[in-house]
């Protein structure tokens, strides 16, 4: 009998499966910029430098995983397909065992994959945890439940924030009233990130990056401003009744605007530093203060008296 039909069918098949591979590639390269950035929330472009890193280590991941995926499946189907049993045929195939070459391939390889992991991620990490030596902006970021204070360290101004107040029908307009942190763009900014009363976790979705805020110590976050944006942030730690209105804003702004927003605080009379002394937030509304049925809402100095 001969071999041949069985060649061709084989050959059939592999070109089949070329032909897929190709048009897969294509479909790839023509993706939109969401599906190019691994769908991370960065928009058009990654923000920052740190985010750009992360971004290419997550895609690359994945695009090895995916390999890793489609070579495993291609010879899970292969041997399904080449070594089915076909009519007339009885018995069991010719058991093969101990192929020491084939072992040793599946030894080698996941060991190399696990390695180049390790190798890419150390990278990363040596590129986006070192500090600036010099900065251009320096910012004290302090968490509080549940607000944010800002202090401009090199311009000696800051901003306290008040809670957010989530509109319970859905209606916007929540945003505007957020705690605002202003940053310059193209310039190399250092984060200082500390607490006054309980963990919380400064995050920002687009800059790709988490870091927790701990009382009585200070944490940093460097990074350099790629891009002029507005993005959000919150905090990614549960840190008590209202985790979930502890919101923020982050604005990229140009070198003037930035200088312009300096001045607004120093026309507010926010010239000065806050300190990181043990404090909640002032829920301050214009009759006053925000009285709930717990004291942690309440003003500085309404808790302290009780």
């Amino acid at each position: 009998m001969s071999s041949h039909p069985r060649t061709d069918s084989r050959r059939t098949r592999a070109l089949k499966l070329s032909g897929l591979g190709a048009i897969a590639v294509l479909a790839l390269t023509g993706c939109s910029q969401e599906v190019r950035n691994g769908w991370m929330p960065i928009g058009d472009s990654a923000p920052t430098d740190n985010a750009q890193q992360i971004m290419d280590l997550w895609v690359g991941s994945w695009v090895a995983a995916l390999v890793v995926g489609l070579v495993a499946w291609g010879l899970m189907l292969w041997c399904m397909v080449a070594y089915r049993r076909r009519k007339n045929e009885v018995g069991y195939p010719r058991q093969v065992a101990y192929h020491l070459p084939l072992e040793i391939f599946y030894t080698i390889v996941p060991i190399a994959l696990v390695v180049s992991l390790f190798f890419f991620s150390e990278r990363a990490l040596t590129q986006i945890i070192p500090r600036h030596e010099n900065p251009d902006v320096t910012i004290q970021v302090i968490g509080k439940q549940w607000a944010w204070d800002f202090n401009y360290v090199d311009d000696d101004v800051y901003y306290s924030g008040t809670q957010a107040h989530l509109n319970t029908d859905g209606a916007e307009g929540v945003e505007e009233t957020l705690p605002t942190l202003y940053l310059p763009v193209d310039s190399d900014v250092e984060v200082e990130l500390s607490s006054r009363d309980v963990i919380h976790s400064f995050w920002v979705p687009a800059f790709l990056e988490k870091i927790d805020m701990i009382p009585n110590r200070t944490n940093h976050m460097s990074f350099h401003t790629e891009r002029e944006g507005t993005f959000q942030g919150k905090c990614a730690e549960l840190c008590g009744e209202y985790h979930s209105e502890m919101l923020f804003n982050v604005e990229v702004v140009s070198q003037a605007e930035y200088d312009s927003q300096m001045q607004q605080l120093r026309d507010q009379g926010n010239s000065g530093q806050l300190g990181s002394e043990y404090g909640r937030n002032v829920n301050e509304e214009p009759e006053g203060a925000i009285m709930r049925d717990n004291p942690v809402g309440s003003s500085y100095d309404s808790y302290n008296e009780n």
